[in-house]
């Protein structure tokens, strides 16, 4: 896994800081309140992602953490977490519920709803991230499941936890064509237990189907910068057939190849003038977001904005107003 934070390795007077820029900047926008004195507080994250699920595994001093109503509202992309317990004791709090967990429990808590994590033991957790959409579970559903302790009495969650940590350790399952093959039965897995729990059958392929644009979409979102981003593999990603991608699409109003460059353009005109995009040349920049050829980039680039990728940086520098470009 990737690390993101070890506070051994930042001075006392900076770690509570450190451990807030880090979380938000990197999981989810929350206030934390550490239990100890900064020298004596200890914060460990490390962060991966699997296709849409995003894997977080810390490891911490005593902390409360608290997702309040004005943070919940300016949220960017809903998402639902679910917290796996590995040592100790913590407890989840959303929704009017308290959820124990013990080793090997697990709670899913929704970040749209203020919520309470406390750790008076310390933190000892994986956090799996899923976008709301990918999930795709009923709202009404969403709010009975959320604080609810999943474990040993649900043999169908014991298996989810026995699943996600491994998920959550296996730097191999997280890879390549292994990747790509988890992430639908991950997320297929979570809506199981969310079913047996409820006892609600109608969990099944009807809220999925309902939603299969709206994830579609979110998919090509995050792999925008794929190079080997096609409609063969969104397909597969989503267990249907390429003639059926089209047609989900279609009813949408989306043209894919367009849509696809349309927004890959968007963000190289946003890249060009970002403080790290000015170091990059422009090929590079190109080649970033999925165009190969930097001839062809400069070519769609100046029919998209009517000025070729250069000038559009070039017109940043020197200050001169950019918005009779944009259209």
């Amino acid at each position: 896994m990737s690390p993101v934070l070890d506070t051994a390795f930042v001075p006392s007077r900076d770690r509570e800081e450190a451990v807030r820029q880090a979380v938000w900047d990197s999981v989810v926008k929350i206030d934390i309140v550490h239990h100890l004195p900064p020298n004596n507080l200890s914060v460990r994250i490390r962060l991966e992602t699997v296709g849409p699920i995003g894997v977080c595994s810390a490891r911490a001093t005593a902390l409360t953490i608290k997702r309040t109503q004005r943070l919940a509202r300016e949220t960017e992309e809903p998402a639902v977490f679910l917290g796996l317990q590995m040592s100790g004791t913590s407890l989840v709090v959303q929704n009017g519920r308290q959820a124990l967990l013990r080793p090997g429990d697990f709670a899913l808590y929704d970040t749209s709803t203020p919520y309470t994590l406390v750790f008076d033991e310390g933190v000892d957790q994986h956090f799996l991230r899923f976008p709301r959409p990918v999930l795709a579970l009923p709202e009404r559903s969403l709010r009975d499941i959320t604080a609810v302790t999943l474990g040993a009495d649900n043999p169908l969650a014991r298996l989810a936890s026995n699943y996600f940590s491994q998920l959550a350790i296996s730097d191999e399952l997280r890879r390549g064509r292994y990747a790509e093959a988890v992430t639908e039965p991950s997320i297929e897995l979570l809506r199981s237990v969310v079913a047996s729990q409820l006892g609600n059958s109608d969990l099944g392929r009807a809220p999925l189907q309902a939603t299969l644009s709206l994830r579609i979409m979110g998919y090509i979102r995050a792999h925008l910068a794929d190079h080997d981003l096609s409609a063969a593999r969104i397909a597969a990603a989503h267990g249907i057939s390429v003639r059926h991608l089209y047609t989900v699409l279609a009813r949408s109003g989306v043209s894919l190849g367009d849509w696809i460059r349309t927004h890959r353009l968007a963000e190289c005109k946003r890249e060009l003038t970002s403080p790290e995009g000015r170091h990059r040349t422009i090929a590079a920049t190109g080649r970033r977001w999925g165009f190969v050829d930097a001839t062809h980039f400069s070519r769609v680039f100046k029919q998209a904005y009517g000025v070729s990728p250069r000038t559009w940086r070039d017109q940043d520098r020197a200050g001169v107003g950019l918005e009779s470009y944009t259209r």
